[in-house]
């Protein structure tokens, strides 16, 4: 069996590493001339870490990222509405790892490179496909076409391969909130190991260290700044792209309101080297992701706000579902299988982080007390909060009891 992998992001790399375990073969084909490191933070949950781990990638995962410790949820004024211990401070037998996004798909990249050799292949943009009863045929945009078994298209939010197969999809989902992102060399936060998102039903930031900094006193701190736009339109303010550039001025006024005790967010800002803007979009679910020997992966199949640390993450889960049953199924019956998994699990995430994932003890919290508070436990009950945030662990299935379930 060969399987063809349109896209060689974090999904498209992370599946051909764990079909080549599987002693499957495939043949990775990037749209891109080169593979740069490029973006900011991303968290990887215990359940990504464990199924990198079974390839043999936590001791390089962790010479560039962060084990999380804490996760915190505060009001606009630093003070904390919830805490929780993450990875294995909480019982995983895996970490979760803050990690800089450009140095995890450069980590997968250079293992690829290694064990696929030149099954891994740049410039090969997926145009689209024809299938019989004996295998795919994907077409390239150089004209020329490959052929395999299987193909996946793990060719992100903007999927050609997603088009092709919904020519109908409504397209990406904008509810007028934007984001911007950076990252920058800060000194040490806290413990080093812990992550805070502050803010009110207006805005929200995200604070976490991503890797090693440039001294033993600093990390590399990734920020992100999100909010609902009062005048914003129907459609997204310009493409989905990570790497687009944003003026400071931009962002200043969504920070205005925060008086955080530990960190100045305008100077933090301020000192970032660039901030990238990015309009938070997903799409609505499919009702289906496979025709015969074609099926979808990560953003592609499913992309989703980036709340609960759960894009790349369900990705992982999404390779390793897929790997499992061609290991085992002929190529059509495993890609069915695959998507009956897979898709309804996904569909529950985009359908909540639209809600706002368990960032809403924020929203919560704000709505009864927007001035503060003394005593969170005046505020909301333990078992309030507690049904926000872990419902929404039992919903994207990353409990220790869920963890215990899918060790490899």
């Amino acid at each position: 069996m060969n399987v063809l992998i349109a896209g060689g992001g974090i999904g498209g790399l992370t599946l051909g590493l764990m079909l080549h375990q599987r002693g499957i073969a495939c043949t990775v084909l990037e749209a891109s001339p080169e593979v740069r490191e490029l973006g900011v933070g991303i968290n990887l949950l215990p359940t990504a870490v464990r199924e990198l781990a079974a390839l043999d990638l936590l001791q390089a995962l962790d010479k560039v990222g962060i084990r999380t410790r804490e996760l915190r949820y505060a009001n606009s004024l630093g003070q904390i509405i919830w805490a929780e211990p993450r990875g294995t401070y909480a019982g995983h037998d895996v970490p979760q790892i803050s990690i800089h996004r450009g140095r995890l798909h450069g980590l997968l990249w250079r293992a690829a490179a290694e064990r696929l050799g030149p099954a891994l292949r740049t410039a090969c943009r997926v145009t689209g496909f024809t299938q019989d009863a004996g295998g795919v045929t994907a077409q390239l945009e150089n004209g020329t076409t490959v052929r395999g078994d299987v193909l996946v298209g793990v060719d992100g939010i903007h999927s050609a391969l997603r088009a092709i197969l919904h020519p109908d999809d409504g397209g990406v989902r904008w509810q007028g909130i934007e984001m911007w992102r950076g990252a920058v060399d800060w000194p040490v936060l806290w413990d080093g190991e812990t992550m805070c998102i502050a803010g009110d039903t207006r805005s929200k930031m995200v604070l976490y260290p991503i890797g090693p900094g440039a001294a033993p006193d600093t990390r590399l701190l990734n920020w992100a700044v999100y909010t609902r736009l009062a005048d914003a339109g129907p459609s997204p303010p310009g493409r989905q792209d990570w790497h687009r550039q944003a003026g400071l001025d931009r962002i200043m006024p969504h920070v205005a309101q925060f008086r955080l005790p530990f960190l100045d967010p305008a100077a933090l800002i301020r000192a970032s080297p660039e901030a990238s803007e990015y309009p938070m979009c997903d799409r609505d679910p499919l009702p289906w992701w496979t025709q015969a020997r074609v099926t979808l992966l990560g953003d592609a199949a499913h992309p989703m706000y980036p709340v609960g640390s759960n894009g790349a993450s369900q990705a992982m889960l999404d390779a390793r579902c897929l790997a499992d049953l061609l290991a085992r199924e002929a190529p059509e019956a495993a890609l069915a299988a695959y998507e009956a998994d897979r898709l309804p699990k996904t569909a529950a995430i985009v359908a909540l982080n639209r809600k706002g994932g368990p960032e809403r003890v924020i929203d919560f919290a704000a709505e009864r007390a927007p001035d503060g508070f003394s005593d969170i436990n005046t505020v909301a009950t333990h078992e309030e909060l507690a049904s926000i945030v872990s419902g929404y662990a039992q919903v994207a299935g990353f409990t220790v009891q869920d963890a215990a379930k899918a060790k490899p």
